[in-house]
């Protein structure tokens, strides 16, 4: 089980295993761990890319990947198990669904996310969850010795991994957000923390008269430059900053793209004033996209995504209510009902 795995519709409460008593279902959960880590070793193997031309004997892939064959063998008849690939006769191994999903050159691909889901980054400070429960703050740090992006800025390879994860996350959750807001009767868009512009080259596809404008830190918006798509390139300037300082005004709408759930209260409310200042003496809104969780003891992807935002960032992901008070105290007011238990657009005016 991944725990940020993105989509609300993805990611549905596993059903209750019949005449399984709850003890039995208890230590099945526990097991997500295991499977989580063999579908990791797996992804960063390659082997769904080796099948997608069809069935291969275990030892094979283990020579095409470097990898031990009666291991690699064992790993693929366990995640055969579970779904992920299908064991055929003779030690040959083929596709499922989900294991298509492990291919780098699909449109629908997870590898990214399962690659950062297995990664150091996050499994280190998972396994040190009882610090971050007992004092409050992020495991990561005690972990790593640094904050999460100091730590990227000096590991390239764990930065460019996250950063496809997270436009790997943006494509799944894009959709679901389009349908909830309409963009095209803005002229000018500024996306603030926008990462690799994915997003907003995808707002501005809606909106096909409005410019746009991509905000984030300068190691950011460099690797962005590369990967803006080309029927929306000329129409998005790059702008270099730190959001805590001062963010691009003048602009008629402002968007802001699973950030603030990165962050504590105090400098989410410091994000958003900035957003305010660069609103003010304008109409311009303000579309939060970010998880609304649902009530209590409701299955909420959110509610894991909660965990991780405590364990990396000491961040945290926030119910209606929650949304409502940190926009007050920067300044806005919520003026749209946004829905709740997933990805939404909370639309949001100066007061």
């Amino acid at each position: 089980m991944t725990l940020t795995q993105p989509g609300a519709d993805a990611f549905a409460r596993p059903a209750d295993t019949p005449g399984m008593p709850p003890h039995l279902q208890l230590l099945m959960i526990v097991e997500g761990k295991r499977a989580s880590q063999i579908v990791y070793a797996l992804a960063e193997l390659g082997i769904a890319d080796h099948l997608a031309d069809g069935p291969r004997p275990a030892a094979e892939l283990a020579e095409l990947t470097g990898a031990d064959p009666d291991a690699l063998y064992r790993l693929l008849r366990c995640a055969a198990s579970f779904g992920v690939f299908a064991e055929l006769p003779e030690r040959r191994f083929t596709l499922t669904p989900m294991a298509d999903a492990l291919r780098s050159d699909v449109p629908h691909s997870q590898r990214d996310l399962v690659l950062f889901n297995g990664h150091e980054t996050l499994w280190r400070p998972l396994g040190e969850i009882l610090h971050s429960v007992r004092s409050g703050r992020p495991s990561f740090d005690e972990v790593f010795g640094k904050p999460f992006f100091q730590h990227l800025g000096s590991d390239p390879e764990a930065a460019g991994l996250f950063n496809r994860a997270m436009t790997r996350m943006s494509r799944l959750s894009t959709a679901a957000l389009l349908s909830q807001a309409d963009f095209s009767r803005f002229a000018s868009i500024a996306d603030i923390g926008g990462g690799h512009g994915f997003f907003l080259s995808e707002v501005l596809r809606t909106a096909p008269h409005a410019k746009g404008v991509l905000f984030d830190q300068p190691s950011v918006i460099e690797g962005a430059t590369t990967r803006l798509a080309d029927d929306v390139f000329d129409r998005i300037t790059t702008v270099a900053g730190d959001f805590f300082g001062e963010v691009p005004s003048g602009h008629d709408a402002y968007l802001i793209k699973a950030v603030l759930h990165d962050w504590d209260d105090e400098r989410a409310v410091a994000i958003l004033r900035r957003v305010r200042e660069a609103t003010a003496g304008s109409e311009a809104p303000l579309f939060l996209c970010e998880f609304v969780l649902s009530g209590p003891n409701s299955w909420d992807r959110g509610k894991f995504l909660d965990i991780e935002m405590l364990l990396r960032f000491g961040g945290r992901e926030r119910d209606l209510g929650e949304w409502r008070s940190l926009l007050g105290a920067a300044g806005f007011e919520i003026v749209n009902e946004p829905p709740v238990g997933g990805w939404a657009v909370i639309e949001c005016r100066a007061i």
